[in-house]
């Protein structure tokens, strides 16, 4: 009897410390830290992000990724969700030059072995066009999360074409520009013309300058009968309008009257188109 007490004593023992053998072995994450974008306009160039990653191990491991929170993400195509369930589309990479993901299948794991420390690569996609507002995901692992997050704040772009009358033979000139307006998708603005350079301007009447101090009066308008006057006056004479995220043209109608007498020669204006939004 005394015997057989002793065997199973050592039997407990023995597979007591087996287990904590397998506990000091496990491996995994010990910090996953949080990925954080920065700021977003939309529509533009991809969108890089980095963060830092720790593992601890005796020996080799491998670390799936899932494919986070976002509705129809996949661990190729994760997203962000933002207001009203707006979603931004990004990836996850292993390596600085963003060609090998980090997923959750066989093969896409991140492996190594002993402990490591390493960065993962974050990338927004170009030409998605996101409402402003905070957009987050969590990622996660068998032992840690990775918050994601960017923030695509209200922007706009404008540029324009020139305006040319041609030649002037007393008889009335239409001719119109292209103002190119772009801005953040649901994102509302206003574009203002003021009355250019020329002494006793205003936005209602226009003139070009041209040899000897001479003036040639014309209009800027909204419409092409221009009968709706293009100014700067917010919620008066200015045209509104709500962005997408791509490229908004809108077309100014320019109008020379008939009849004036003006000296021979070119004559020039300058006028700046200001968006509010």
């Amino acid at each position: 009897m005394m015997r057989r007490l002793t065997r199973a004593v050592l039997l407990v023992l023995l597979i007591c410390c087996a287990r904590q053998a397998a506990a000091q072995g496990e491996c995994g994450l010990t910090n996953g830290a949080s990925m954080a974008f920065g700021t977003y306009t939309g529509g533009e160039a991809a969108l890089a992000g980095t963060n830092t990653w720790k593992v601890v191990c005796a020996g080799s491991w491998n670390i799936p990724l899932n494919a986070g929170t976002g509705a129809g993400a996949t661990e190729t195509t994760r997203y962000m969700t933002g207001p009203g369930g707006a979603e931004i589309a990004y990836e996850v990479f292993q390596n600085s030059g963003r060609t090998t993901n980090w997923g959750n299948t066989t093969g896409t794991e991140m492996t190594g072995t002993g402990n490591q420390n390493g960065d993962y690569y974050g990338l927004i996609t170009a030409g998605q066009y996101p409402a402003p507002g905070t957009y987050t995901d969590t990622l996660s692992t068998a032992t840690t999360n990775f918050p994601v997050s960017v923030t695509v704040v209200k922007a706009c772009a404008i540029s324009a074409t020139d305006l040319a009358f041609g030649t002037y033979t007393k008889t009335l000139i239409d001719s119109t520009s292209t103002i190119s307006v772009t801005c953040t998708n649901t994102t509302t603005y206003n574009v203002g013309l003021n009355a250019g350079t020329a002494t006793g301007a205003t936005v209602t009447t226009r003139k070009m300058t041209g040899p000897g101090g001479y003036l040639l009066s014309y209009s800027l308008c909204q419409n092409s009968s221009c009968t709706t006057n293009w100014g700067n006056t917010v919620g008066t004479d200015t045209e509104a309008g709500t962005g997408t995220g791509a490229l908004q043209s809108l077309t100014v109608y320019g109008q020379l009257p008939a009849g004036q007498n003006v000296e021979a020669g070119t004559y020039t204006d300058t006028i700046t188109a200001t968006i509010t939004y």
